[in-house]
């Protein structure tokens, strides 16, 4: 495993993460999944064992994946192991069964000491704003909260997870405003929208996490055209046959003869491309077994310059259309 400096902070992550929302389970919020499916605890413990002997040592989670589950879960396997890299989330609420945004200072406040005691820790590593718009940041009361848990030892650094479609403004405004120390962000060889937002947030020292880098297991290249999720798995309402053909055909005709060339699998090719982009920090595959720590933990090589310019090139020429279906799924 390989580690980087997380932005101008004083972590070092492993290259590869461990993405911790489908351990959360297939937690409903009103008729809304908003997890991956069922998850087998004792599965989910392995998973986490066989990652950190795979080396990794930075585990992102939130305190709506499983409605906290998913923390318990890391809190129970890893505890208070400090040679352990522990980001959560804040924000999403489940009120009355409907999913709302809470930023408030008081909220936060409360939220984090929740999200300690289930981790069983003293202090988060990194903690996120779990996808607050620019309004929440011209309002400030977040940022005040996030600098009081500074001050009070129960978080050392803070950052914003980014909207996954229109991630541009509340990094402009956090990066001009030179707030906060990182940015976690959808970014994959599908979804390249946060590109400038990496090259521009490295200059400025801030870390970047790179989140979805399977694209919901399409770059795994083992999902077939006719692929149906069941309710409880929230790819039921943001995936459907016309984007995984055309996602599929696109994959086959250009991109994974150069696992060939690389003698890598199609999940380390993906991961290999985000790792090959100056500006990341680590990239957070979802992790639900001990197969896939292994499978995610493997077979990275840094692409040569052509073959990133060219995976990069394809954005406009061919997955901008795929992306604009997804946004339209929702």
């Amino acid at each position: 495993m390989n580690f980087r400096q997380f932005g101008n902070t004083s972590l070092v992550v492993s290259e590869i993460g461990f993405g911790a929302w489908a351990i959360g389970g297939n937690a409903v919020v009103g008729n809304t999944a908003i997890g991956w499916g069922p998850a087998d605890d004792n599965e989910s413990s392995k998973a986490i064992k066989a990652s950190l002997d795979a080396g990794i040592n930075f585990f992102d989670t939130a305190d709506f994946y499983g409605l906290g589950h998913s923390e318990k879960i890391l809190g129970e396997a890893i505890g208070k192991m400090q040679d352990v890299i522990i980001a959560t989330k804040v924000g999403h609420r489940d009120i009355s069964n409907s999913i709302q945004l809470d930023y408030s200072k008081a909220y936060i406040l409360e939220a984090c000491n929740e999200s300690l005691r289930r981790l069983k820790r003293e202090t988060i590593d990194y903690y996120q704003l779990h996808s607050a718009r620019l309004t929440h940041f011209e309002n400030e009361a977040c940022i005040e909260a996030m600098e009081q848990l500074i001050k009070e030892g129960k978080i050392k650094y803070w950052g914003l997870s980014l909207n996954t479609f229109k991630p541009e403004p509340e990094a402009g405004y956090l990066l001009n405003h030179h707030k906060s120390n990182g940015f976690q962000l959808v970014f994959n060889m599908i979804n390249q929208k946060a590109l400038p937002i990496i090259k521009d947030a490295a200059k400025k020292g801030f870390g970047i996490i790179a989140r979805m880098p399977l694209q919901f297991g399409l770059l795994t290249g083992t999902m077939e055209n006719d692929k149906t999720f069941p309710e409880d798995d929230h790819r039921h309402f943001r995936l459907n046959r016309d984007i995984i053909t055309t996602v599929n055909k696109i994959l086959d005709e250009k991109v994974w003869p150069l696992c060939n060339k690389y003698s890598i699998s199609k999940t380390s090719l993906a991961l290999s491309f985000i790792l090959s982009i100056d500006g990341v920090s680590t990239v957070i595959p979802g992790i639900r077994t001990a197969k896939q720590a292994k499978e995610n933990t493997c077979g990275i090589v840094h692409l040569e310059k052509d073959d990133v310019d060219f995976l990069a090139s394809l954005f406009e020429t061919d997955w901008k259309q795929v992306v604009e279906m997804m946004e339209k799924m929702g």
